[in-house]
């Protein structure tokens, strides 16, 4: 049966939104929504008429061509005119996925009925939405204030014929895809090309994306974790709860709870150590993964106040009276978070490539590079250096874009938050992590078998199982690559609540 999501003034949380995406809901309008777009946009009308005083992006230019007005017959014309004007992205395409998350986050902010967005606009992105049409946009071009201008314009183009989208695989002329669907295309009124473009939707979709991705990761990470302390006869000391009620940090608290659940019943663990310390990379699991697990919630609260907002300009406040020309297209509130969500993701790394590079170490019993035959092979040898290699551009990658501002419009756009840059490089830094702990997977479970017919827990005997039968055990040299995409691939597969409920 095909699902369906209401769009209301209600709240919109980030596990709806990936319960949304996953599932390929379908997206209707509520009455209430249709009834607050409905109501703004004749407000709007009627001010329009009724104003002598100039309204900023609805009778004016934009930016700094604030001050010029606009005649009533040529309104529409300058909605247009931004919206191709704006459509100024270099680069790479923006992945589908975050292209229809930024749909979903327009609708979502459209739908309160402050931004003057006709109902058949809004009912339009809808179409996209659920027909799996995907615009054609470009990761550079936004500083992240006045919000996403040149992704969302993009975004928006094709709703009245101009740019490109992607429909069942196949890339078109958005002329030639309203044609093939029987759409007319949009006929933008007053500040309606505003409202489409003057938003943060492109930075909060890479936000929400990178959350979501996060916080499997993180959830991973605990169990990758698990397998290669075991694998190199690690000490579960340091997840004594009595260590860490001591210094409550709720992230390190979960970590070492779990750490502790995953490795019950282990043979491994319970084996007497001649050595009373772990390196920090094994002995810090709880403070590090904890750390990054108290991050990830913070960015979704923050996150999640912005996919419940209104963030284009002016803002249209009917119950007030108001048309106010603001700044809530300022991307600082999430560009500042997700530059810390970057620094996290990238720290799960690094501890994970120094988790790697003792497993391959050739100590505590654990033959040099992973390899029965050392020499005439190199074993997992390499593999550490591509970790380190994705870990060091990681790094890079965490200095943070929301601590530069360069002006634009002439000055009038004088401190920009570069909050899209924030979100495309914390893209970067979560896909790379990933890789980071898909080839740590790969060595623990090779370490792992070398301490047979000892068994690890039962839960990450069962986790070994599943990864064996896309990866096997390397007993002399092989071309590597293969299996460390089939290691991220499992990382995919392998859904982690159904690993939680199955273990």
């Amino acid at each position: 049966m095909e699902k369906v999501h209401e769009i209301s003034a209600g709240h919109l949380t980030l596990n709806k939104v990936s319960e949304i995406i996953r599932h390929n809901y379908k997206l209707r309008l509520g009455d209430d929504s249709r009834e607050r777009i409905v109501r703004c946009r004749k407000y709007l009308d009627r001010k329009i008429a009724e104003s002598e005083v100039p309204i900023y992006g609805v009778t004016t230019g934009f930016g700094s061509l604030c001050n010029i007005n606009i005649g009533k017959d040529q309104l529409s014309q300058l909605q247009i005119n931004l919206m191709m004007s704006h459509a100024c992205g270099c680069g790479e395409r923006v992945p589908n996925e975050i292209v229809k998350l930024m749909i979903l986050l327009k609708i979502q902010s459209l739908s309160y009925g402050y931004s003057g967005c006709k109902l058949d606009t809004v009912e339009r992105l809808i179409d996209f939405f659920n027909n799996d049409v995907y615009p054609i946009v470009y990761i550079q071009g936004s500083v992240g204030s006045s919000g996403d201008l040149v992704p969302l314009a993009h975004l928006c183009l094709p709703l009245v014929g101009l740019g490109e989208v992607e429909y069942q695989g196949k890339r078109m002329d958005a002329a030639s895809l309203l044609k093939l669907k029987g759409w007319q295309p949009i006929r933008l009124a007053s500040k309606e090309g505003l409202a489409l473009l003057n938003g943060t939707q492109n930075m909060a979709a890479f936000c929400c994306w990178s959350i979501i991705q996060a916080t499997k990761l993180s959830n991973w990470a605990d169990y990758i974790a698990a397998l290669s302390l075991d694998a190199y006869e690690g000490l579960l000391e340091p997840f004594n709860r009595a260590v860490h009620i001591v210094r409550p940090h709720k992230g390190q608290l979960d970590t070492a709870a779990n750490i502790t659940r995953i490795l019950a019943g282990s043979e491994i663990v319970n084996q007497p150590k001649n050595y009373v310390q772990d390196p920090y990379s094994f002995r810090c699991i709880p403070q590090v993964h904890g750390a990054v697990k108290d991050t990830v919630r913070y960015v979704q609260k923050v996150t999640d106040v912005e996919i419940n907002a209104t963030t284009d300009n002016p803002t249209v406040c009917p119950d007030d009276d108001l048309i106010i020309s603001a700044g809530n297209f300022h991307g600082e509130p999430i560009a500042m978070p997700m530059d810390f969500l970057a620094i996290a993701m990238s720290e799960l790394a690094n501890i994970s490539e120094r988790r790697i590079y003792k497993l391959v170490s050739g100590t505590r019993g654990l033959p040099s590079f992973l390899v029965a035959s050392p020499g005439v092979n190199s074993g997992f040898m390499i593999t550490q250096y591509t970790a380190a290699s994705i870990v060091s551009q990681s790094k890079g990658l965490c200095t943070p874009a929301s601590v530069d501002s360069i002006p634009t419009s002439q000055g009038q756009e004088d401190h920009v938050s570069m909050g899209a840059n924030a979100g495309t490089k914390l893209y970067r830094v979560v896909l790379n992590t990933e890789r980071v702990l898909a080839i740590e997977l790969f060595n623990a479970a090779q370490a792992l078998d070398f301490r047979r017919p000892l068994r690890t827990s039962p839960i990450l005997e069962s986790l070994v199982a599943n990864y064996r039968q896309v990866v096997p055990f390397i007993d002399k040299d092989v071309v590597m690559y293969p299996y460390i995409a089939r290691s991220v691939d499992f990382l995919h597969s392998e859904k982690m609540e159904n690993l939680n409920r199955a273990l």
